[in-house]
């Protein structure tokens, strides 16, 4: 892990990341409590009430918790198998009431809120386990926003409010930052921007650190991707092809080389976020290799 450089979007301040990731839990919250759980949603086999209980904090469940204890531990440990936690979770409260679903979530809102504002800042930076790998445990706190952003597009496709526009930001900035922090730390020099007619972010990482800072509408200079944020959401996650969507323009790639050189993190981490839209970009140079999935996220 790089430690000597910048730090993404620690770098910003613990504001900041504590507006971009309360907002979406509170985002995520107003649709949760607006929607029956009992729809199905667009992921296989799972209704929204299954969306709610992973996402929530159980007594036997306590994912904030543990990433401060990982981190406090010095980060040591290996990464959960997240599919495997996310099939124990759900089955073990398939039964919870909608007041129980509902309760869990806001108990890991409080438990994210906790950690931004009693625990010391110097963990910010203290590398954690997550479900990718070792990443400093800011990183994976403002993860949750694009856990949150893609699994709010999950619950608006079954019937629940929109996403809002400040929430799929969010979402990017955590799937810039994490995206960023994995480069660094497999010393890849390179980065990308992450486009949508609100703006978007980039990120850049060398084996010091990682940058994420703002972009304007339209600045696809340098290694870009393009679409709008439910659109690049989507991708990244695993949600649709990004295929039909960049034969229909959808979504465009600007400079897949500069992708193609952060495909090697994919190899130590297979299930990062945005796999889909760098496998796209593999094949579309015949190389091989994929990268930018799935970070606490159900594909």
């Amino acid at each position: 892990m790089a430690g000597t450089g910048s730090h993404g979007m620690a770098d910003a301040g613990r504001k900041k990341v504590a507006e971009m990731v309360l907002g979406a839990w509170d985002a995520f919250l107003v649709q949760a409590e607006a929607v029956d759980l009992e729809r199905k949603t667009r992921l296989p086999g799972w209704r929204v009430h299954e969306i709610c209980v992973h996402l929530g904090s159980w007594p036997d469940h306590t994912a904030m918790a543990d990433l401060i204890a990982s981190a406090k531990a010095g980060g040591t440990g290996e990464p959960p198998d997240v599919d495997a936690v996310n099939a124990r979770v759900t089955a073990a409260h398939r039964d919870a009431s909608r007041e129980e679903v509902l309760a869990a979530l806001r108990r890991n809102r409080e438990a994210t809120e906790r950690y931004l504002t009693e625990e010391p800042e110097e963990l910010d930076t203290a590398p954690t386990v997550s479900v990718v790998g070792r990443l400093p445990l800011l990183s994976v706190v403002l993860g949750q926003a694009y856990e949150l952003a893609v699994h709010g597009l999950d619950l608006a496709d079954a019937g629940a409010p929109p996403v809002p526009r400040e929430v799929l930001q969010s979402g990017l900035a955590a799937l810039a930052d994490v995206t960023g922090a994995l480069a660094a730390s497999f010393d890849i020099t390179g980065g990308a921007a992450l486009v949508t007619p609100d703006g978007g972010w980039r990120f850049a990482a060398d084996p010091t650190g990682w940058t994420v800072t703002r972009v304007a509408s339209g600045d696809t200079s340098g290694t870009s991707v393009e679409a709008p944020a439910d659109l690049l959401l989507d991708a990244a996650s695993g949600r649709i092809n990004p295929v039909p969507a960049v034969a229909r323009r959808r979504l465009k790639v600007h400079d897949i080389g500069g992708l193609l050189r952060l495909a090697p993190i994919v190899q130590a981490a297979p299930g990062i976020p945005g796999g889909p839209i760098l496998q796209l970009a593999a094949r579309t140079v015949g190389g091989a290799g994929g990268m930018l999935g799935r970070l606490f996220v159900r594909g």
